[in-house]
């Protein structure tokens, strides 16, 4: 038997894309109607037999909201997966609230993605119609599938979906729940950093990683269904157990003791940290969601969360334009002690929030980005600098923060060691690299001869055949460009910047200035825009 599906969507491009993505018939499935609009849609699900409806977030008129939750209402047999972009996330929530399986974000559409999305809404189906006596066809379902279908419908009841809990119930008894269980309890659990480890990684990865983590969980926890690992969303999951006796203390006890388990199974199999928070006991599988959320809350200290909901309209912003100017600048100037600055100054105002927390990953995120811009594609693939995935051993933002300031100076590193070797031989590539690290206090020919193991009458002979100057114009010409840089950021005096940049007084620095720009300092400043 097929699976018919309905795909509704304003966009005939996009119905066009979806339907020759893949073979639909190969998978169990079937394109039974094509819509362009709300209403259109309803039409079609009366006319049809659709047991799944693929339907965009965004539309006129009736949007993709609005037609879901019509659906549910008229039609609750019919499983809805919706169609989206980031910018409809917060609409896709709120389908996924009312009962949609789950969705698809166009950008990242692909045939795995969609057919992975379908057969989980197909088992769904299976699932309940199992539960109600039916079968979409003979034949029971598989341990795999019966396992699935608890996971997802614990996700449903903590959501908050009605009648989540009675099913579930119903279907834990079938699939060998034993007899005897008075109370329930919920922990939350979150893999850190997730964002950040997943960022770079496609999704199909991402589902790798998620599987992994659960499947890992689930036999530190024991057997299913009276100890239960749930993936819920962005590195976050949920922890189930079921107990045959009243003491609160011994659940406790016992929850903790698993709990432990898992934390450590993480740790040492998937080099995953992750921390969690266990909720308070409750009677009855109805009363699971309140467990849950208050383990949530407990784990992300709902005052911070309540702080970065506020602040953060747009966390990509978490970084002002001057605040990355600076950073850029910094690198740009190879100045290592900046740069430092700079990234204890990003993470001065999330030290308190946890490790999870959108506002310290977005950093990190931004941060890491404006360095991976000054690579190239072949230095950004052939190692050196410390690997994403060091970020899943680290439990503290603190150590975030640390392990941030080591990839700077490997990246200023690597910058100098490009900008050093040219054409040059490894001697005088040597010497412009120790030029460009210390250019900013003391170095002179001697002292860099001395570095190198080399005689400084030899050494000067060799900079000036490969580098067509002597060292020391080729020292002033670093500290000129230096200054230079620092002049067009408009925050600094001009002595400042004659100290910052290496010269010990202020005078020779301006008649160095001249010799290599033409003009005072003073004057580079005042120029237009479009003269400099």
């Amino acid at each position: 038997m097929l699976i018919q599906v309905l795909l509704v969507d304003d966009e005939p491009l996009v119905h066009h894309h979806l339907s020759t993505m893949t073979d639909w018939r190969s998978h169990g499935f079937e394109i039974c109607g094509e819509a362009y609009s709300g209403p259109m849609a309803l039409q079609a699900l009366e006319e049809l037999q659709a047991h799944i409806a693929i339907i965009d977030v965004s539309m006129p008129g009736m949007d993709g909201v609005e037609l879901q939750r019509t659906i549910r209402e008229r039609y609750p047999a019919v499983k809805t997966i919706m169609l989206s972009s980031y910018d409809d996330y917060d609409y896709v929530r709120e389908c996924l609230r009312n009962g949609a399986a789950d969705y698809l974000l166009k950008h990242r559409l692909n045939d795995q993605s969609l057919i992975a999305i379908l057969k989980k809404a197909a088992r769904e189906l299976e699932e309940e119609t199992e539960t109600s006596g039916l079968r979409l066809e003979d034949g029971s379902l598989d341990a795999g599938s019966r396992t699935e279908s608890l996971r997802e419908q614990t996700l449903r009841l903590l959501a908050g979906q009605p009648e989540a809990a009675a099913i579930l119930d119903k279907s834990m008894r079938l699939s060998g729940l034993s007899p005897g269980v008075v109370c329930y309890m919920a922990a939350a659990v979150q893999i850190v950093p997730f964002l950040l480890l997943t960022q770079t990684r496609s999704d199909v990865q991402i589902n790798g990683l998620v599987r992994q983590a659960v499947e890992l969980m689930q036999q530190s926890l024991g057997d299913l269904p009276e100890r239960m690992a749930v993936y819920v969303e962005n590195g976050r999951l949920a922890i189930l157990f079921a107990f045959r006796e009243r003491s609160e203390q011994a659940a406790a006890s016992e929850a903790g003791r698993l709990m432990s388990n898992v934390s450590h199974s993480l740790e040492l199999f998937l080099n995953l940290k992750c921390t969690y928070a266990i909720g308070h006991m409750c009677s009855s599988l109805s009363k699971l969601e309140d467990s849950y959320h208050s383990a949530e809350r407990v784990l992300d200290n709902a005052a911070i969360r309540q702080e970065l909901d506020s602040s953060l309209n747009d966390p990509r912003l978490l970084m002002t334009i001057g605040n990355q100017k600076q950073l850029l600048l910094a690198i740009e100037r190879l100045d290592m002690e900046e740069v430092e600055r700079s990234i204890t100054g990003a993470f001065a105002s999330v030290q308190k929030h946890p490790l999870h927390s959108q506002s310290v990953q977005m950093i990190v995120s931004e941060l890491l980005a404006i360095g991976e811009k000054t690579l190239t594609r072949d230095e950004a693939g052939d190692g050196g600098l410390p690997s994403r995935e060091e970020l899943g051993n680290i439990n503290s933002v603190a150590g975030l923060e640390r392990w941030l300031i080591i990839y700077y100076e490997g990246l200023l590193g690597r910058l100098r060691r490009r900008q050093a070797q040219g054409s040059y031989s490894r001697h005088v590539s040597q010497a412009v690299q120790l030029i460009l690290e210390r250019y900013q206090s003391y170095i002179t020919l001697e002292l860099t001869a001395d570095l190198i193991g080399l005689n400084p009458s030899y050494l000067s002979r060799i900079f000036k055949e490969e580098t067509r100057t002597t060292f020391s114009e080729y020292l002033n010409r670093v500290r000129i460009d230096a200054s230079c840089r620092l002049l067009e950021s408009g925050k600094y005096t001009v002595k400042q910047i004659s100290i910052q940049v290496g010269f010990t007084t202020y005078n020779y620095f301006f008649k160095v200035f001249k010799e290599l720009t033409g003009t005072t300092p003073h004057a580079f400043v005042s120029r237009p825009p479009a003269a400099k």
